[in-house]
């Protein structure tokens, strides 16, 4: 599997930007799926992550209710919508793929995926 991740860019704090993850070499569908943010300077860090078996969904904390991830019909993108963005938000964006079905307790885990996307510059001005 391949993971194309696109959609970064600069906008103001407020402001909206949607990320898109492509994959090659298969689909979204009985899988685990999360998008990770690495800040200049800091570790890669957990953003939201889906089962995609039976669509639980976990978000960090801090984007709870201006983040969203969803799919397209053909289960071959999904997409993580950001609204109200922050400065703090400014990252680059990973998106992450594993074949398995994670338990819940593993959806924020870095070590659990086996495919990464090449990341996506996000940069929040105030």
């Amino acid at each position: 599997v391949q993971l194309q991740a696109s959609g970064g860019g600069l906008v103001q704090a407020g402001g909206s930007l949607r990320l898109s993850c492509a994959a090659s070499g298969g689909t979204f569908s009985s899988n685990t799926m999360g998008w990770f943010r690495q800040r200049p300077g800091e570790e890669r860090e957990f953003v939201v992550a889906v089962r995609w078996s039976d669509r639980k969904t976990m978000y960090e904390d801090s984007v709870k209710g201006r983040f969203t991830i969803s799919r397209d019909n053909a289960r071959t993108t999904v997409y993580l919508q950001m609204s109200n963005l922050k400065p703090e938000d400014t990252a680059v964006y990973y998106c992450a793929i594993t074949r398995r079905s994670l338990i819940w307790s593993s959806l924020g885990s870095i070590s659990e995926y086996d495919y990464w996307g090449q990341g996506t510059q996000v940069t929040v001005s105030s």
